[in-house]
């Protein structure tokens, strides 16, 4: 009689855990491309020089695609704003996936402003998204020339230099 007990409380057990096992759903799975230091480095080396050809000492961040920095460069000379805006630039643009420009141009018109509930966003022109497609993988911000229309040419420079890597 134990033994019956037992083969039916195991038979139980075994059909218990094959319910579960088919009922659990699978865990969603996501895929995306990944910027790498390499190309991160080429693009802010890129967008510092584009800046010194015109004779502007910047300072450039390029962030993945979640806004934190992968690097971080801060321009010769006196330190300015730019070492900080540029990391809040990037974070923007990646962030957003939208460019600093485009994000104060939406703003401007009274569209919902995230930057109310999230004060690491920064409007201005002078960051960019790092794009493969319709998918953002990362930024570029400049931040030290006299103007942001500058910043963001210095930024497009850098993204230009590996445009054609981004696949």
């Amino acid at each position: 009689m134990i033994r019956s007990y037992m083969l039916g409380t195991a038979a139980a057990l075994a059909a218990l855990a094959s319910v579960n096992t088919f009922a659990a759903d699978p865990l969603p799975t996501e895929s995306h491309k990944v910027l790498t230091v390499d190309l991160a480095v080429e693009a802010a080396q890129a967008a510092i020089a584009a800046c010194k050809q015109q004779g502007y000492a910047v300072s450039v961040t390029v962030a993945d695609r979640l806004g934190n920095p992968k690097v971080h460069i801060v321009r010769d000379g006196p330190r300015g704003v730019g070492p900080e805006v540029t990391l809040r630039k990037a974070y923007t643009a990646a962030l957003l996936r939208v460019s600093t420009g485009d994000y104060e141009k939406r703003i401007a018109q009274g569209a919902f402003n995230p930057g109310q509930f999230d004060a690491k966003l920064s409007p201005g022109a002078g960051g960019v998204p790092i794009k493969v497609g319709d998918d953002t993988i990362g930024a570029i911000a400049a931040a030290g020339a006299p103007g942001a229309d500058k910043d963001e040419a210095c930024a497009m420079a850098g993204l230009n230099k590996i445009k054609d890597r981004l696949n």
